[in-house]
């Protein structure tokens, strides 16, 4: 009885190693995630780098600048008379930049607006790491050039501290919008938000990476 036992454990432990081998080949079998890095990113890499180490004679590639994040910002004025416009933004926002919008509120009530505080006004998305190259190249790419007679972007948009904003009247430049589900169209503000300490330096940076700047403008 006792070696019955014995077997019929053998053989127990052996119906289990053959039950675990197939999900062993199975995680063998599966292929590993390939992620492509931005143009954008490798353009910053292997070329803004050096040329701003030049430009600036910076000692050491730590000094150098970088694009920290970007935050694209989408107001929603009519929301105060209808509440379902702020869907259509927050629709509009998720297609763009592949990540779900915040909804921005209201803080102070203001009786001549008609506005009440904690009424959806806007909604905004950060993007940071691989996100932000990746909207970056979509912006740089295809965006940016279907602007209604497009000459540049002015250079008048830094803010004193090497950070860089601007405006787009209309969301059908991206290529993810639909122009037949659209139900108005709306503006938004793009901040490219740099690690840079004056508008000179935020601006080679920009330049460098591919942001297409006015060259009648000064800096």
């Amino acid at each position: 009885m006792a070696e019955e036992e014995k077997g019929k454990k053998k053989g127990a432990k052996k119906g289990e190693s053959a039950k675990k081998a197939p999900k062993k080949q199975e995680s063998e079998q599966k292929a590993p995630v390939v992620v492509e890095e931005s143009p954008v990113k490798i353009r910053y890499r292997e070329q803004a780098i050096t040329q701003l180490m030049e430009r600036f004679n910076y000692s050491n590639k730590m000094q150098v600048p970088g694009l920290e994040k970007v935050v694209v910002n989408m107001g929603v004025g009519e929301a105060t008379g209808n509440s379902k416009a702020i869907d259509g933004a927050v629709t509009d926002l998720q297609a763009i930049t592949g990540q779900a919008p915040n909804i921005r509120k209201a803080r102070v009530s203001i009786s001549n607006f008609k506005l009440r505080a904690g009424t959806p006004v806007g909604a905004a998305v950060t993007l940071r790491r691989a996100r932000m190259w990746e909207f970056m190249d979509r912006l740089l790419t295809f965006a940016v050039p279907r602007i209604r007679d497009f000459r540049g972007l002015p250079r008048r948009g830094f803010d004193g501290r090497g950070n860089y904003t601007i405006g787009l009247k209309e969301q059908l430049i991206f290529p993810e919008i639909e122009f037949d589900k659209v139900d108005q169209m709306r503006g938004m503000n793009i901040t490219f938000v740099t690690s840079a300490q004056t508008d000179e330096e935020g601006y080679e940076l920009l330049s460098a990476i591919g942001v297409p700047f006015t060259r009648e403008e000064s800096a």
